[in-house]
């Protein structure tokens, strides 16, 4: 179906690794993504797009073909980085750092494999542009920020995404992961779980460390609140539901002998349904709120929820359809299916504000033989994995792999000529 396509991947193999490469050794925090932009943007324009604008939902870039009658069909990579200072020890491993939102100066690394994304959409891109012959219909490529922060997908739409461009039938988009590479995990129905962020501030009174009953410690406060949050997941919720709680960020004082004023919680919560959600989104402010009266706080707690993203719906039909696809393809011993991933992933968003498929599948980044070895021995867990500081996929197959399994789900919902 879609020969004519991955046969021209071969010419341009080395180009993709050399664009990768560039990408990983310089990665940009989310919404701070200018140089990765311009370079995504160029590329299209040098596959020859009709269109292809920049500056969408901030740092978000748009491209366009239009090539007949028939559906418009979106494919999505992200492109933003972590504050991770990278330890793979690659010949071109990041060492840039640069200031985060808070001000604190980081080290960034593109430890969750956006740069790869954002490498195998390119890819995916420029061999459609070179095939138009093959299909006919609208192809809405988007390369989106922030992720990683749960906002690019929301930023996009809200900077009028699906008004100024065309509006895509279905969504599709991949992420890579340890598995092995060349292989392909998928789901049906809810395959990520929502995310919710809470930023906390308790309020207390500070003063000299050898003087506590003049003072309102903050830190026994929070550490209180972090105690009793641990008991929300295992005494609150169901358990035929699946729910994470976890207090990522917990900062207060500057010295050891002086009792600070304040104390600061980074919240992170993940479920799979609006009910389990609210549940523990009710527990965390009630637990906050009632630590902070009973310690007698000198004001209410300040609760700022401030990222969400919904449930990652991979449509079964859609999704069925493209995994035979993909079957055809590959052979169906390279696909696998996948139980639900805790993890999170925006790119619902643009599926859910339109009420279309959204098709979500992973692909292996690692080497395959120690890999498939860990995971028969139960040593998955040793793998390195999404975030970490030696997270950083093979550069093939991995990327072969992306660029084909883009292609192909394009084309299974673009009509053909």
């Amino acid at each position: 179906m879609a020969d004519a396509e991955i046969a021209g991947l071969a010419e341009i193999r080395d180009y993709l690794a050399d664009l990768y490469r560039d990408l990983h050794r310089h990665p940009e925090l989310s919404l701070q993504e200018t140089r990765t932009a311009t370079v995504l943007a160029k590329r299209l324009r040098d596959a020859g797009f009709d269109e292809v604008a920049e500056k969408v939902g901030t740092t978000g870039v748009v491209g366009v073909i239009r090539n007949g009658d028939g559906p418009v069909v979106m494919l999505r990579a992200d492109f933003d980085a972590l504050p991770v200072e990278e330890k793979t020890g690659l010949p071109y491993a990041s060492t840039e750092r640069a200031v985060a939102s808070d001000g604190r100066e980081v080290p960034v690394m593109h430890a969750c494999g956006h740069d790869m994304h954002a490498t195998c959409l390119v890819g995916a891109a420029t061999l459609l542009a070179r095939s138009r012959q093959e299909w006919s219909g609208t192809l809405l490529v988007v390369f989106q920020p922030a992720e990683e922060l749960a906002v690019g997908a929301r930023g996009m739409v809200d900077d009028g995404l699906f008004e100024r461009f065309p509006a895509p039938r279905i969504v599709l988009g991949q992420h890579v992961a340890p598995l092995p590479a060349g292989f392909i995990g998928y789901g049906t129905g809810p395959v990520m779980a929502s995310m919710d962020s809470l930023d906390v501030t308790l309020h207390g009174r500070g003063g000299h460390g050898s003087r506590p009953e003049a003072t309102v410690d903050p830190v026994v406060m929070a550490a209180n609140v972090v105690t009793r949050l641990q008991g929300v997941v295992s005494r609150e919720v169901p358990p035929a539901e699946s729910a994470v709680v976890t207090i990522g960020r917990l900062q207060a004082g500057t010295k050891d002998n002086i009792i600070p004023d304040r104390a600061e919680l980074g919240i992170n919560i993940r479920t799979y349904s609006a009910h389990t959600r609210d549940l523990v989104r009710s527990a965390i402010e009630r637990i906050v709120r009632a630590e902070s009266e009973a310690s007698a706080a000198v004001s209410e707690p300040d609760l700022d929820w401030f990222g969400s993203a919904p449930v990652l719906v991979s449509e079964p039909a859609a999704t069925e359809t493209t995994m035979a696809a993909f079957a055809q393809h590959f052979g169906q011993q390279r696909l696998h299916t996948m139980p639900q991933v805790n993890a999170s992933e925006d790119v619902g968003v643009f599926g859910d504000v339109l009420h279309v498929p959204t098709v979500f599948w992973f692909w292996g980044g690692l080497e395959p033989e120690s890999t498939i070895t860990a995971i028969r021995e139960g040593r998955s867990d040793q793998l390195p994995s999404n975030h970490s500081p030696f997270f950083a996929p093979l550069i093939e197959p991995t990327l072969s792999t992306g660029v084909e399994a883009l292609v192909i789900a394009a084309r299974t919902w673009l009509d053909r000529s």
